[in-house]
C-alpha cells in the first residue's frame, strides 16, 4: 500500500492499476459466463431470488431468465474499450467475446434497430434508450482506437434509434423507455449529448454539434438543481421532477461540458463543468479515516457503475484544466479497494471501504470496477 500525503501517478502505479483492470476482467468472465455461451450471468452468486428493479415494467423472476439483461452486460462493452487504450491486443476480446454476445440482444423485430433490454429469442422486451447510448459511446470510442468503420456504423445506427426517442413534449429531450414513454431522464439526455458530441468529433458532422448543444442546453434548463449545479433524475412529462441525484448524471454533464469548451472553446461550458466537479466531489464522497489514521476522502457507498461513468466526466475535464485533486481521490480509494474490499475470488463489494461485504455481486460492478482501472491507468 502506498502513502496518500505526496501521491503522485507514476509509470509503476499505471502499470499496476492495468494489471488490476486485467485481473478484475479475468475474475469476471470467470465467475460469471455461462457455458456455451458468450452471455453472463446477472450476479454471483445467483442462488437466492433476484428480480432487476431498474427496468421500466417489472416482471416476476422468471427460471427462463439466466442470462445478464442488457444493462449490466453493456459494462463488459466499456471496460474492454477502456482496457484497449493501453493494450489493444484486447480488441480480439471485444470482437470474439464481447460483441457477440451483444449481438444476442439486438432487435430486428421492431424498427428502428436496437438493443433490447433482454435477449432477443427471449419473448419480446422493453428498449431503453439509455442503455442504447453507453453502446453509442462505446462503439464511438472504440472507432477513434482503431478507426474501423464497422464501429462507428454502429454507433450511427444507435444513434438514429435514440433521434426517434425525442419529440417537442417538454420541448424536447430524449426519453427514457421507448415503451413507456413518461419521463425525460438526466440518463438519457446527458449521456446523449455526450454521444452526439463524440460523434462530431468522430465524423465532423457538425450537425450532430448542433444537436449536441441542444440536448445539453434542455438538460441544463430542465434537470440541473440551481442551488448546487448537480442534476435531478427525470422530468415527467407533467412537469414533475424526479429529485433523486446520481453520480453518473451529473458526471456525464460534466463530461458533455467538457466536450463542449474542447470543441467550441466557450468558456462558459468549462465554467459549467468546474462547478459540477466541485459539488460532486463534495456530494459523492465523503472523509475516511483508516485504521493507520491517514484520513482521504473516498467515494461514498452506491452504484459503482454510476461513480465509473462520473469518472469520465473528471477524466474529460482534468484533460482540460490539469487539476489532479478529484482524480487523486479515485485513484486512494481504487487502492484502498484493492486491499480491503474484494472477496476471495477477486470480486468487489459496493462499499469500497470494504466495511459492509455483499454476499451477491452484481455484474455490473464488476465491470465498473474494470473500467475505473483502466481509465486511471492511462492519467499521467
Amino acid at each position: 500500500m502506498f502513502g496518500y500525503k505526496n501521491y503522485h501517478v507514476e509509470a509503476e502505479y499505471n502499470n499496476q492499476f492495468l494489471e488490476r483492470a486485467e485481473q478484475t476482467l479475468d475474475s469476471l468472465y470467470s465467475n460469471y459466463s455461462c457455458k456455451g455461451t458468450f452471455l453472463l450471468r446477472e450476479n454471483y452468486s445467483s442462488k437466492d431470488n433476484y428480480t432487476a428493479t431498474y427496468l421500466a415494467s417489472q416482471r416476476p423472476k422468471s427460471p427462463n431468465n439466466p442470462y445478464s439483461y442488457l444493462w449490466p452486460y453493456s459494462g463488459t462493452f466499456s471496460a474492454v474499450s477502456a482496457i484497449m487504450s493501453s493494450d489493444i491486443n484486447y480488441k480480439k476480446i471485444l470482437d470474439r467475446k464481447v460483441l457477440p454476445g451483444l449481438d444476442e440482444y439486438y432487435d430486428k423485430k421492431r424498427k428502428p434497430y436496437a438493443y433490447s433490454s433482454y435477449i432477443s429469442s427471449a419473448p419480446l422486451s422493453d428498449r431503453f434508450y439509455d442503455d442504447n447510448i453507453w453502446l453509442g459511446i462505446d462503439y464511438t470510442d472504440v472507432y477513434m482506437l482503431t478507426h474501423e468503420s464497422k464501429y462507428i456504423t454502429k454507433a450511427r445506427d444507435i444513434w438514429n434509434y435514440i433521434e426517434s426517442g425525442i419529440d417537442e413534449e417538454l420541448g424536447g429531450g430524449i426519453y427514457w423507455c421507448e415503451q413507456k414513454k413518461e419521463s425525460k431522464n438526466t440518463c438519457s439526455n446527458a449521456p446523449g449529448t455526450v454521444l452526439a458530441l463524440k460523434l462530431f468529433i468522430a465524423t465532423n458532422d457538425s450537425s450532430l454539434l448542433i444537436k449536441g448543444e441542444r440536448l445539453y442546453e434542455w438538460t441544463k434548463s430542465h434537470l440541473q438543481d440551481q442551488n448546487d449545479d448537480l442534476y435531478f433524475d427525470n422530468i415527467g412529462l407533467s412537469g414533475k421532477i424526479g429529485k433523486a441525484k446520481y453520480a453518473y448524471n451529473s458526471g456525464q454533464m460534466m463530461q458533455a461540458a467538457s466536450l463542449l469548451y474542447k470543441v467550441t472553446s466557450k468558456k462558459k461550458y468549462l465554467d459549467d463543468a468546474q462547478r459540477i466537479a466541485a459539488s460532486c466531489y463534495q456530494y459523492f464522497f465523503t472523509e475516511f479515516l483508516p485504521m493507520n489514521g491517514i484520513s482521504f476522502r473516498i467515494l461514498k457507498k452506491g452504484d459503482i457503475w454510476f461513480s465509473a461513468v462520473m469518472l469520465r466526466g473528471f477524466i474529460e475535464l482534468y484533460h482540460i484544466d490539469r487539476n489532479k485533486t478529484y482524480l487523486n481521490s479515485f485513484i486512494k480509494t481504487l487502492d484502498w479497494a484493492w486491499e480491503k474490499a474484494r472477496d476471495e475470488k477477486g470480486l468487489f463489494y459496493t462499499d469500497l471501504s470494504g466495511r459492509v461485504k455483499d454476499n451477491r455481486k452484481w455484474l455490473l460492478t464488476q465491470a465498473a470496477m474494470v473500467e475505473m482501472y483502466a481509465r486511471l491507468a492511462k492519467i499521467e
